[in-house]
């Protein structure tokens, strides 16, 4: 009998990554996936804990899943409700107490014990796993059997032991743990013979990556990146989400030396300020990481830059905030996200003193947005005229009309006759649009050469 599962997605792309393989691992005991909750049997919430009030949208998620469980038992259905991902590792014991509605609680390092889980539920017993096993569990899934598109991610890292104050990372997802060398390879073979032409590694700090190679030896992410481009058929390279203190030479080399890796780049800097750089535990200086961008750019010249910043950290002072305001004026980003400061409960910034009141935050984060828009706008406007490869993602609009991303991951929108998804097309940028570009064929239809 099939049954169905519906996995709701909160926060990042490793999130994403879980959720795809939380479908995986439920597929070989009988369970399709559903488009919504409606239509399912069994509803997972995977959840982040890194935006603010994280929790509560899920409570409130809950609450409408909880209704809706209580109508199919009215009718004699099962409805199965699980909450997955760093809320649930956070706060699993007190989310069962809050919610009869969740059958089961399972943390990031084990939802391959999903279907383990889902058999030991019993009349009136609910399940909770929130352990860091010392089994790889990638190991006990099984190779992924769909993908949505020719790009796709691959988490080679997780985990973290940085201990930024702000931030829960290491409490949910433990300590730096890198994959195999020959696990990754496999994985991102199999992705590229479903039609994956592109692959983003991911990784809390996934330039802190430290696999152990086939020949034995711990291996970096620039020499990852170098063996995984001699893939056929795998077009482009990215990574994401990297620390400023782990971008050693080598992999700052593969920039220059490897076509495949596309030349954007997003490196959390969170401040400008040195004061709050250190409140943070982030490590590193502004000018530690003014100096590393001129080294990045010296060896890709042409490469783009996004970032995180987060405003309004206790104890940020007016002058604090310029020194945000004059990094990002200085270095230029064409892309970035910033947030307010939201405390996370058990970390150590959420009981520093001297937290900034919520309109001064607000205020702070209004005209940060605003310069950083107008640095995406600019660097939108410098790519017209521009002739670049775009690998098509998905149809437009309208009739002819596909959508691909530039080698900095703008999107991009073109009229392509004859060119499929998952074709990289030879395009000149001609129009700006609020968040993407417009562009016209340079040729006729001829998927453009990629070295493999």
């Amino acid at each position: 009998m099939t049954r169905k599962i519906f996995i709701k997605t909160y926060g990042c792309q490793m999130n994403a990554y879980d959720s795809a393989r939380m479908a995986d691992v439920m597929a070989p005991h009988g369970y399709a996936v559903a488009d919504s909750a409606d239509d399912a049997d069994m509803v997972v919430l995977n959840t982040c804990h890194i935006r603010e009030k994280a929790a509560e949208k899920v409570y409130s998620e809950l609450g409408r899943l909880r209704v809706m469980k209580r109508e199919r038992a009215s009718e004699g259905r099962q409805m199965i409700i699980a909450v997955a991902g760093c809320v649930a590792q956070a706060e699993g014991e007190e989310m069962q107490r809050r919610s009869d509605a969740v059958d089961i609680v399972v943390g990031p390092q084990v939802y391959h014990r999903l279907p383990e889980l889902v058999a030991k539920l019993g009349h009136g017993r609910r399940v909770l796993d929130t352990d860091f096993p010392t089994v790889d569990k990638f190991d006990s899934m099984p190779q992924t059997t769909r993908v949505d598109g020719p790009t796709a991610f691959l988490t080679v890292q997780e985990g973290c032991d940085k201990f930024c104050t702000f931030c829960v990372v290491p409490y949910t997802r433990g300590s730096e743990y890198s994959r195999s060398v020959v696990q990754i390879e496999n994985e991102a073979r199999h992705l590229v013979d479903l039609g994956v032409r592109e692959i983003s590694l991911l990784g809390q700090n996934v330039n802190a990556f430290h696999g152990v190679g086939p020949d034995g030896e711990v291996w970096g992410l620039g020499r990852l990146i170098r063996y995984l481009a001699r893939i056929p058929g795998l077009y482009r390279l990215r990574y994401t989400t990297s620390h400023p203190r782990d971008m050693d030479d080598d992999l700052i080399a593969a920039h220059a030396d490897e076509e495949k890796l596309m030349p954007q780049l997003h490196l959390p800097v969170q401040s400008g300020s040195d004061m709050v750089l250190d409140a943070m535990n982030r490590g590193h200086t502004g000018d530690d990481y003014r100096r590393l961008i001129e080294r990045i750019r010296a060896a890709r010249p042409d490469i783009m830059f996004s970032s995180d910043f987060i405003v309004g950290f206790p104890g940020e002072t007016d002058a604090d905030f310029e020194a945000t305001m004059g990094l990002v004026r200085e270095i230029g980003f064409a892309q970035s996200f910033s947030f307010k400061y939201s405390s996370r409960p058990g970390t150590p910034a959420a009981a520093a003193r001297k937290q900034i009141a919520e309109d001064v935050k607000a205020a702070r984060l209004q005209r940060l947005q605003e310069l950083l828009n107008e640095q995406e706008a600019h660097y939108l406007r410098a790519s017209v005229g521009l002739e670049v490869d775009i690998l098509l993602e998905k149809p437009g609009r309208f009739e002819g009309q596909m959508i691909g991303r530039s080698p900095y991951l703008q999107p991009v929108h073109v009229v392509a006759p004859g060119y499929a998804i998952g074709d990289v097309a030879r395009v000149r940028i001609t129009t700006v649009m609020s968040h993407s570009l417009g562009a016209d064929l340079v040729s006729s239809f001829a998927p453009a050469a990629v070295a493999i």
